[in-house]
């Protein structure tokens, strides 16, 4: 028994009647680029999130840009966001010409430590994105009220994290925007790349639409300088197929997180902290040891395939170079960045073979 750290040809295979009815819909209605489809999914995609809006964009790193674009982040500007995040979080901030200012996790919840926050604020500080990671909710409320206090914009980067809940209320509408991935993989995937945004401002709407869309409101009038960022009309219906689902997906997901919290016994291995604020929706069930390489290489050998998220943090990422930071700087990301492990984990997982897991990383 070979356990594959994500098997998305299992998911497939429970919809994939109503994926390609739908599919055939988009396809008779010739309807491919943004339209009705896309248009649904966005209504659905905003009840969900108990938000007013939600917009479909292109991918999940688009919906970054377009934050950043949208709250008018410019050359000269400064956003602050953890340095243990996937790289697209930076990114958002970089297409604007803006600088990334970057701060450590809490070395235990592995989230953004607010305490760190306000020592990197600068006259030139325009926001602050917190980075749901691995699907559970970083502290909102702490990092709000320093972004209140300072008068700065809370995006929150919800890429991995479709569902989750903090202090009983879905993630999606505590800041500005929400930015989603709705990358294959994700939680909430889509059959291609697509993202998007959730708010409850419409101006942020209405801007957004037009930069996704060549700056245009009116075809072939474009008022500012735009992107070709729109959702595809069959990357919504297959979203819009499994947003039905995604609840009892996550509820499994927990049921296997909740299995190896208790099952793993082994001292050598130390799990990502959850506080009672947080209800965490397992994008990711990540483990640190000190030994990363030796025990990846004993899973594979047990017939386990482990993922690596992220080997790097991004304070370190060759690309950003240019902002001087060095190996030290941020402990807890780099600590984390060379002893992480992604265990399996998909709603799809047997309880057999979530036990086989468990058995294996004990004996380790």
């Amino acid at each position: 028994m070979n356990i594959p750290c994500l098997d998305l040809k299992k998911q497939y295979s429970q919809i994939k009647q109503e994926v390609l009815a739908r599919f055939e819909q988009v396809c008779e209605d010739t309807a491919f680029s943004g339209g009705k489809y896309v248009e649904q999914f966005e209504k659905n995609f905003a009840t969900y999130c108990d938000t007013k809006y939600a917009i479909g964009v292109d991918n999940g790193t688009s919906a970054l840009h377009l934050a950043m674009l949208a709250l008018g982040i410019k050359e000269g500007d400064e956003v602050i966001l953890p340095a243990n995040t996937f790289i697209a979080t930076a990114w958002g901030v970089s297409y604007c010409n803006a600088t990334p200012v970057f701060v450590d996790c809490d070395a235990d919840t592995w989230e953004i430590d607010a305490s760190k926050i306000e020592a990197k604020i600068t006259p030139k500080t325009k926001a602050i994105a917190g980075v749901h990671l691995y699907g559970q909710p970083f502290d909102i409320d702490a990092v709000k009220a320093i972004a209140d206090k300072h008068n700065l914009f809370l995006i929150e980067d919800a890429a991995q994290a479709h569902g989750a809940y903090y202090k009983g209320k879905r993630v999606g509408g505590f800041g500005e925007m929400a930015c989603f991935s709705f990358y294959p993989g994700k939680n909430l995937g889509a059959y291609g790349e697509a993202g998007g945004l959730s708010t409850n401002n419409e101006n942020y709407v209405k801007h957004i639409h037009s930069l996704r869309s060549h700056g245009s409101t009116v075809r072939y009038y474009h008022d500012e300088i735009g992107f070709n960022m729109r959702m595809g009309g069959l990357e919504a219906v297959s979203l819009d197929v499994k947003l039905a689902y995604l609840d009892g997906w996550n509820s499994r997901r927990k049921d296997i997180a909740k299995m190896y919290q208790a099952g793993i016994t082994n001292p050598k291995i130390k799990m990502q902290a959850q506080p009672e604020f947080a209800d965490s929706v397992y994008h990711l069930f990540v483990i640190t040891t000190e030994d990363r390489d030796g025990l990846m290489k004993y899973l594979q050998e047990n017939g386990i395939s482990p993922g690596l998220h992220y080997p790097v943090p991004c304070h370190l990422q060759k690309a950003y170079t240019h902002l001087g930071y060095k190996q030290g700087d941020f402990p807890n990301s780099e600590y984390l960045a060379s002893h992480c492990l992604s265990l399996p984990m998909y709603a799809e997982l047997s309880n057999t073979e979530v036990e086989k897991v468990i058995a294996v990383l004990n004996k380790y």
